[in-house]
């Protein structure tokens, strides 16, 4: 029941990764709204709502990577014709993942909102996490409604019930995300 657990674990940083207690919580207590669809070459974690879709987590397999499964799994996603947001690492030069994730989502046309600063201390680990904020979306959105609902994501899913599972409470979504909006110039 759990192998996709240890897929996830085995792969993702652990600053990145939610106790299997913490996840089994959110697919029990939020039935019909975070799911998990596992095969045997990806697995992806979901949190579905009335209006979006949120990513938590998409892991497509070593041997199975630069196939497009990664990307039938995402247009399967948007065929519910909802707006869909992830975080993603940003691009680094100690780990060629990074820009390899980034292009992956920019081809399948997410935007990046650089104006949405996610910055989280992990619970347990103490490890910084810096995450950007990717939107695909079938309509026009705002960055302001994508902080909201990146806002109760982060309320819903990583927050949800963390001092139950890891004895202190988490960072509220006011200290994670941060709203940066240019200033504009007076000419």
């Amino acid at each position: 029941m759990t192998s996709w657990f240890n897929k996830l674990r085995d792969y993702f940083p652990a600053q990145e990764m939610k106790s299997q207690p913490h996840m089994l919580a959110l697919l029990n207590e939020k039935r019909g709204q975070y799911k998990v669809i596992e095969e045997a070459n990806y697995v992806i974690v979901y949190l579905e709502k009335e209006d979006y879709i949120f990513v938590d987590f998409m892991l497509v397999t070593g041997g199975h990577r630069s196939r497009g499964i990664g990307s039938q799994v995402i247009e399967q996603l948007k065929r519910q014709g909802k707006p869909i947001i992830l975080e993603v690492e940003p691009v680094t030069a100690t780990d060629i993942d990074t820009e390899k994730r980034v292009k992956f989502y920019k081809k399948l046309d997410f935007k990046l909102f650089p104006e949405i600063r996610y910055v989280r201390t992990h619970t347990v680990t103490g490890l910084l996490n810096i995450m950007d904020v990717y939107c695909w979306s079938p309509v026009p959105v705002t960055m302001e409604w994508v902080y909201q609902r990146m806002a109760e994501s982060y309320e819903q899913v990583h927050a949800y019930r963390a001092q139950d599972f890891y004895g202190q409470p988490p960072q509220t979504a006011d200290e994670v995300l941060r709203l940066e909006v240019p200033a504009k110039s007076m000419s």
